[in-house]
């Protein structure tokens, strides 16, 4: 997708997207050493601000950096948006410890580097079209989530490089006939994790089962809403430990992330799954309270047919968060 037009909002300045420029010594840069939040923005308002705010917090703060969050962060999403006329969107912020001398232990002092940047996406809600044109294909990559111990899984950092490397596996293993949407992670003791750039969820025998947040993985934002949605309606909800033989023989499966939403799977490593009740229902309890919250509407009315994504989308375009 063009940049092309769009201004983006860096270190306190709305720039225009072909002068939007960090500095090569920028540690987020060099290291990774920097915390970011995806969003989405329906009828001009981020969805979940409070949760991915404080997200961006926690994390900056396990970095060593949370007085580097502005205080006026949420004043600069809306002057972005403003500036790029946008009312439904794509909304990245990023904060890193900012440009410092080029080695490894930074220094005490922050002067941080903050972005937000913006891209146009469909309406959202019951009326609104997801970005991803069909249900998912998932597939199980060597590649596996590093222990908390190492790499603390609850921050959002900009190093993504276990993520990077399961998309880069499923590239070396498409062929013609078939190209996985999304790599299913484990971790190193065999434990399913969590897709890429998503979080899973399963049913089965009428139970919603997503991997537990003791495990290293990142505790999505949409995830949280979408297991919020689940027990209003008297599911049983479980976390916990699970096999890829789980998901394998799961009823229904499905993906969350801010951009995909919810995100049903139709098939794992090749095994054919039915877009089951609980994931349609889930998926219209997650539009109709987008509808309400953000479009004004009552969240009761029918969800469009025939989704397709939203112009000069792809399903492997904005999928992070």
């Amino acid at each position: 997708m063009s940049d092309d037009g769009l201004t983006y909002h860096v270190n306190g300045d709305l720039v225009a997207a072909d002068e939007a420029t960090v500095s090569v010594r920028d540690r987020g840069f060099m290291y990774g050493d920097g915390a970011f939040e995806t969003l989405r923005v329906y009828a001009g308002e981020p969805f979940e601000w409070v949760a991915h705010r404080d997200r961006l917090r926690r994390t900056a703060e396990t970095l060593g950096f949370a007085d580097a969050v502005p205080d006026d962060l949420r004043e600069r999403v809306a002057e972005t948006l403003a500036a790029n006329d946008l009312d439904d969107a794509y909304c990245k912020v990023s904060v890193t410890r900012g440009a410092q001398p080029g080695k490894l232990t930074p220094d005490a002092d922050v002067d941080p580097t903050v972005v937000v940047y913006v891209a146009p996406l469909g309406r959202g809600g019951v009326e609104g079209d997801p970005v991803w044109d069909e249900p998912a294909t998932v597939q199980t990559v060597r590649t596996r989530r590093p222990p908390a111990e190492s790499f603390p899984a609850d921050a959002k950092t900009h190093n993504y490089l276990p993520g990077i490397l399961a998309r880069l596996e499923l590239r070396r293993a498409a062929t013609e006939e078939f190209a996985a949407d999304e790599a299913v992670m484990r971790t190193t003791d065999d434990y399913l994790a969590e897709g890429a750039a998503s979080n899973l969820f399963f049913v089965d025998g009428g139970t919603l089962k997503t991997p537990s947040a003791d495990l290293p993985i990142l505790p999505g934002v949409t995830r949280s809403v979408v297991i919020e949605l689940a027990e209003s309606e008297g599911f049983s909800v479980r976390t916990s430990r699970y096999t890829l033989d789980d998901l394998r023989e799961a009823d229904e499966v499905f993906l969350t992330n801010s951009t995909w939403e919810v995100r049903p799977v139709t098939s794992v490593d090749g095994i054919d799954v039915d877009i089951g009740p609980m994931t349609r229902l889930l998926a219209r309890l997650f539009d109709e309270r987008v509808e309400r919250e953000h479009y004004g509407g009552d969240g009761s009315e029918e969800p469009a047919d025939g989704k397709a994504p939203a112009d000069g989308e792809t399903p492997a375009d904005r999928d992070e968060g």
